[in-house]
């Protein structure tokens, strides 16, 4: 059974059309040019037929590519039509945009931002899932989202994605907990090594960039419990079973009060926000709008 041609394959037909090469056209649609190759050959493998001639790394319409043409270009008009016809008389942003983001982005920097938002845009229904970053991109990969926030890079192919802003990590302790006590609070490589962590669970972007930088000055880290919560991160550690590591945003006023403490390492820990979305998903008015407002946002969000 022929697969449906999609959307993102018309796009590309039509920019290889008037670019003249794969690159060119990757270019005009910010696509990497592996993307779009491959977008090209798997439309022509769904009609099941050549649109272009092979002149090396040019490209030429063959006699069915001239006949197609004219037909994608309606339909891509037809799309940008249907666009249109989303947003009211007035320029008004309508529908609904589903966004998946991991615990840190999710709990502390995506609310206000998405209040803000609907604030300006009292027609657009934002609807906000917290999950890890693993979940975030099997959501994507579902189509159960329409954008993704996730803490890290995104190492998923079939997704596109770009860096949004910085965060950093940081160890923290019980005040109480020996290493706490130290006049300048400070974790050496053999005190990472015997600490007992407690640390988020498998697939937090959290817990894969500290292991990542632990792993890279211990040979194992002592993990005492797995915990899917911030907050239950925090109320263990100032319990005193182990030390932990979170964004500096979750624990910012925990650190001003006392009821934790930053202790200094060798450890690089930040890491880098990413904007995620699967390339194939619609794009509306509404999500096109949102994303602009983000990056926008993205020097001052930090700083709040």
């Amino acid at each position: 059974m022929r697969h449906a041609v999609t959307f993102r394959q018309l796009e590309v037909f039509v920019a290889v059309t008037r670019e003249g090469t794969v690159v060119a056209a990757a270019r005009a649609l910010r696509l990497s040019q592996s993307a779009t190759s491959q977008a090209l050959g798997d439309l022509e493998r769904h009609l099941g037929v050549a649109l272009f001639e092979r002149l090396g790394r040019r490209l030429r319409l063959n006699d069915m590519g001239r006949a197609l043409l004219p037909r994608a270009e309606r339909l891509l008009d037809g799309m940008a039509d249907f666009v249109a016809a989303a947003e009211e008389p007035d320029g008004t942003l309508q529908g609904t945009l589903n966004v998946s983001a991991s615990a840190t982005v999710g709990t502390y920097l995506l609310p206000p931002l998405a209040g803000r938002f609907s604030d300006t845009h009292p027609g657009a229904d934002l609807r906000l899932k917290l999950r890890n970053t693993g979940e975030v991109v099997n959501d994507l990969l579902r189509f159960d989202a329409d954008l993704g926030l996730i803490e890290g890079l995104c190492h998923e192919p079939r997704l596109q994605s770009e860096a949004w802003c910085e965060d950093r990590l940081v160890i923290i302790a019980a005040p109480g907990h020996p290493l706490a006590q130290k006049p300048a609070p400070r974790v050496s490589d053999a005190e990472l090594a015997r600490a007992q962590w407690i640390l988020r669970e498998n697939g937090s972007g959290t817990r894969e960039i500290f292991e990542s930088a632990a792993l890279g000055h211990v040979k194992q880290l002592n993990v005492r419990m797995e915990l899917s919560q911030h907050e239950a991160i925090k109320q263990a550690v100032k319990a005193g079973f182990g030390l932990g590591c979170l964004s500096r945003l979750s624990v910012a006023g925990e650190l001003a009060r006392g009821e934790l403490v930053a202790l200094e390492s060798e450890l690089a820990l930040s890491r880098t926000f990413s904007l995620v979305w699967h390339p194939e998903r619609y794009r509306s008015p509404l999500w096109q709008a949102f994303k602009v407002f983000l990056v926008e946002q993205r020097d001052t969000v930090l700083a709040a």
